[in-house]
């Protein structure tokens, strides 16, 4: 269990003062937006957008992304056992399961549909989204600040596997581009 350490006295003390700073109905809703039925829809909508448009790979690679979470997260609870701000009989905090899936299936559709758009939008708008889950649960207590902090870490190498996804495909089309090209010039030349 994480009973001690340098970083658990500041998160406590971080946690004590702002948990229902806000009221509950408002950060209850903030969190409601890392549940499973709400954010993943959205990722989803995002694969067969991109898998239509010809980038199955990223779309595949950010399904796969997802399905990773729980197999990331669950192993961490289960060893850490920590208990919650509001909580301490419970176990099972560290890491942020709403705030893992939130990154991914926000961060992840913005990466999908990101070359689609003409400005920044999906990456600001999946951003915030992230942002106002960790912080909806944060002042809820239903997790102290570390918990969240923790899910964003776990969550980037498979946020980068899904933007490493989608650049092999624009290699790999610019490289066949580039040898269909060659392939051209040498027989006109020839």
């Amino acid at each position: 269990m994480l009973v001690s350490g340098p970083l658990l006295t500041p998160d406590h003390a971080l946690s004590r003062a702002l948990v229902r700073t806000v009221p509950d109905s408002v950060t209850e809703r903030l969190s409601d937006l890392g549940n499973i039925p709400v954010a993943v829809p959205v990722l989803v909508l995002a694969m067969a957008y991109a898998a239509r448009r010809g980038r199955a790979l990223a779309a595949g690679a950010a399904g796969l992304a997802m399905a990773l979470v729980p197999a990331l997260v669950i192993p961490f609870k289960e060893w850490t056992a920590r208990p919650g701000p509001l909580e301490p009989w419970a176990a099972g905090y560290f890491p942020s399961g709403h705030t893992a899936t939130a990154a991914v299936a926000y961060l992840g559709a913005a990466l999908l549909v990101r070359p689609y758009a003409r400005r920044a939008w999906p990456t600001a708008a999946a951003l915030v989204l992230t942002g106002a889950t960790a912080v909806g649960l944060i002042l809820r207590g239903w997790h102290w600040p570390l918990d969240v902090l923790a899910s964003l870490l776990l969550c980037t190498p498979l946020l980068l596997g899904v933007a490493w996804a989608d650049r092999a495909r624009r290699v790999s089309r610019v490289g066949r581009a580039r040898r269909v090209s060659l392939r051209s010039t040498r027989r006109s030349s020839g």
